[in-house]
């Protein structure tokens, strides 16, 4: 089993996006509290247009999370030939 580098990407545990779970998942912090505390530092005046900027221009740049539990690029095989009526 290799070791794997970590990297901030969305989580497969969504709510909008999957932004905040993952960053909850890369500093290993509760996901729903790390939600709660992005929904009150937005709703404090003066940050709300920026936590939303913020929040999408990070749907749209982060990665979504490798599924690796479904799909394994390396154990793909694939079979070739002909499938036959008898």
């Amino acid at each position: 089993m290799s070791k794997r580098k970590k990297q901030l990407a969305k989580s497969n545990d969504k709510v909008i996006s999957g932004v905040l779970g993952g960053v909850a998942e890369y500093f290993d912090w509760d996901k729903t509290i790390t939600r709660l505390i992005a929904v009150v530092l937005c709703v404090f005046p003066g940050h709300v247009f920026g936590g939303i900027l913020i929040y999408l221009i990070a749907a749209v740049v982060m990665p979504d999370a490798d599924d690796d539990d479904r799909h394994h690029d390396d154990d793909d095989e694939v079979i070739e030939g002909e499938f036959r009526e008898k």
